[in-house]
């Protein structure tokens, strides 16, 4: 009976120790880590996100995701299959396992998380998968370029993406297994060349951060690049970030922090702006404007009242620079030629005063588009009266800004232009290491 009880407490000992070193286990990683692709082949410019699929032939598949802030859940180009087995699903074809109409996910989407658009139709489960019986899950799905609703297919989808330590990407993987969407290429003509998906970056519980989990905080960092050549990058945990040339240099330093806003009946980003200051001069707004952060809106909207107060303000303090006839969208624009030859131009900051006294620095950059070598334009356009939200902060605008959506801490971090410090988002060190 002694020797037993010894071995029962050597055992448990030996539990003990294990479960001490599995909560002791510190991995190398602090992220995971994506590309992310800059696209002008549309009818505006968009940005999407580089995700590895499927495993096919030894090599893993590679598929381009339009960044959505706002999507209520995933949605991308694949085909539903109960069987599939190695050989059953077409060459360069992502194949997925359906969900059944009978499952509380199907439920949750259809009423609570999924796209609220008029133009959608009631979905019905009169679907089924060949040799399976049972019905599928069709959702109402809205294409962010056209706003036109189409149907796709709830599913159980496997997402690959590289681990990060916030400077170099390492070999290691990271799968996500989310809930997303099957739907026909059709729906993506609208799409850049070679973009298949959406990928849902917001607040819903069936957006991807909410497929992340321990030990990666909810907290997601993008970059947005500016450059067509180079990828800007997108990082989900808790940092550092560090871009070249000054890869010594944690981009955290840098931000500023407001609170986020949580607005009913949006998954999306949402910030308070209570002025906006040029040249020392402040253009009144009313008391607690909400701005939206959008990927999808390339330039920043205003509603007429506070736009008509920044063009006209922007437009006294740059009248030493000839002016020239507008460009639609744009209502200011500016002649930047000077006897045939080009030359650039510099004008004062755009000041987003937000909460707590905190500055979000609109530079040359990010404020004045060139559109023709002779004719440059105030990157803001006019929303009309009624518009809502007020202010939509659109891609233009942070390019090449190094922004924050902190979900643990519901707060916005934001760096102003990264030029400024002699660096961009197409600076991050893609190159593949084993290790720490």
């Amino acid at each position: 009976m002694f020797l037993l009880m010894q071995i029962i407490f050597f055992l448990l000992a030996l539990i003990s120790h294990e479960h001490e070193a599995i909560a002791a286990f510190v991995p190398p990683y602090s992220s995971v880590v994506v590309p992310i692709n800059k696209h002008i082949d549309a009818v505006k410019p968009l940005y999407s996100a580089q995700i590895m699929t499927a495993f096919v032939n030894q090599q893993y598949m590679h598929a381009n995701f339009l960044i959505d802030l706002d999507a209520p859940f995933i949605w991308h180009e694949c085909i539903l299959q109960w069987n599939t087995f190695p050989g059953s699903c077409p060459n360069d074809t992502l194949c997925t396992y359906p969900a059944s109409c009978e499952e509380y996910q199907c439920t949750e989407v259809r009423t609570t998380y999924s796209y609220q658009n008029p133009s959608c139709s009631p979905v019905t489960n009169d679907s089924i998968i060949p040799d399976w019986g049972y019905c599928t899950c069709p959702v109402n799905v809205v294409n962010p370029i056209t706003g036109s609703c189409s149907q796709a297919l709830l599913n159980y989808d496997e997402f690959t993406v590289n681990t990060s330590n916030g400077r170099n990407v390492f070999t290691g993987l990271y799968g996500a297994y989310p809930n997303a969407a099957c739907a026909p290429s059709s729906s993506f003509q609208s799409f850049p060349a070679n973009v298949t998906g959406v990928m849902a970056l917001s607040s819903s519980p069936y957006a991807l951060p909410a497929y992340l989990y321990d030990p990666l905080k909810r907290i997601i960092a993008l970059c947005l690049p500016s450059n067509l050549s180079a990828p800007g990058i997108m990082l989900y945990g808790t940092g550092p970030y560090n871009l070249l040339p000054h890869s010594n240099v944690d981009i955290r330093s840098l931000l500023s922090h407001t609170p986020l806003i949580k607005l009913p009946d949006s998954f999306g980003y949402f910030i308070n702006v209570n002025s906006i200051v040029i040249k020392t001069r402040s253009i009144d707004i009313p008391m607690n404007t909400t701005a939206k952060i959008s990927t999808i809106e390339p330039y920043t909207t205003l509603r007429t009242d506070i736009y008509n107060g920044v063009v006209r303000r922007f437009f006294k303090v740059t009248q030493r620079i000839p002016p020239a006839k507008a460009v639609a969208p744009f209502g200011l624009c500016f002649n930047t030629s000077t006897n045939g030859t080009q030359v650039s131009i510099k004008v004062p900051d755009i000041d987003f005063m937000l909460q707590d006294g905190m500055k979000w620095a609109i530079s040359t950059a990010n404020s004045i588009k060139q559109i023709t070598k002779d004719v440059a334009c105030l990157a803001f356009v006019d929303s009309g009266a009624t518009s809502e939200p007020a202010i939509v902060i659109g891609t233009f605008q942070f390019e090449d800004n190094f922004v924050v959506f902190d979900l643990e801490n519901s707060t916005f971090g934001f760096s102003s232009s990264l030029l400024r410090q002699q660096t961009s988002c197409s600076n991050f060190n893609f190159t593949l290491t084993d290790g720490p």
